[in-house]
């Protein structure tokens, strides 16, 4: 699997559009259903539910986040809020031809978006913030997994 790495900051043009980074793309084909994508690049776009950003899934990975909800009674209310938190909000989406997407008013509403954004990459999805917004967020998950003292052990491939 290959995963969204680093920060990349892009111009939101006056029509919404902006270039998701090329290492992005690479990683949204590589995770397509089918492994490849000869047009426009398949994804899924959602409003996170823990911060003002976005969130950017290869088609795949939502897929399978919405597994566990496999373990609801279909019509429980625990099923119901959380198909509506993953999927009410969600856009599926294709790249252009020059990669870039329209972000949806609604989604860039929600992440305080304007002029510049910033791609990050967060393993398995990417995030799309506001550049200063997404900096105090770094800041912080740095600083909570140093004071929690917070380590990872290597495992092999």
């Amino acid at each position: 699997m290959t995963h969204f790495l680093g920060n990349h900051q892009n111009k939101l043009d006056a029509k919404g559009r902006v270039s998701i980074p090329a290492s992005f793309r690479n990683a949204l084909k590589a995770n397509s259903k089918d492994g490849s994508a000869a047009v426009g690049v398949p994804l899924v776009l959602r409003p996170s539910h823990k911060y003002a950003c976005i969130e950017g899934w290869p088609e795949k990975e939502f897929a399978g986040l919405a597994r566990p909800l496999q373990q609801y009674d279909d019509y429980s209310d625990e099923h119901d809020d959380f198909a509506i938190t993953l999927y009410a909000d969600a856009f599926e989406l294709e790249t252009d031809k020059e990669g870039r997407i329209v972000l949806p008013a609604e989604l860039a509403n929600h992440a305080g978006l304007s002029e510049s954004v910033l791609f990050m990459g967060v393993g398995k999805r990417f995030e799309i913030w506001e550049p200063e917004a997404a900096a105090r967020r770094r800041a912080l998950a740095r600083e909570r997994t140093a004071n929690a003292r917070l380590t990872l052990r290597m495992t092999e491939p």
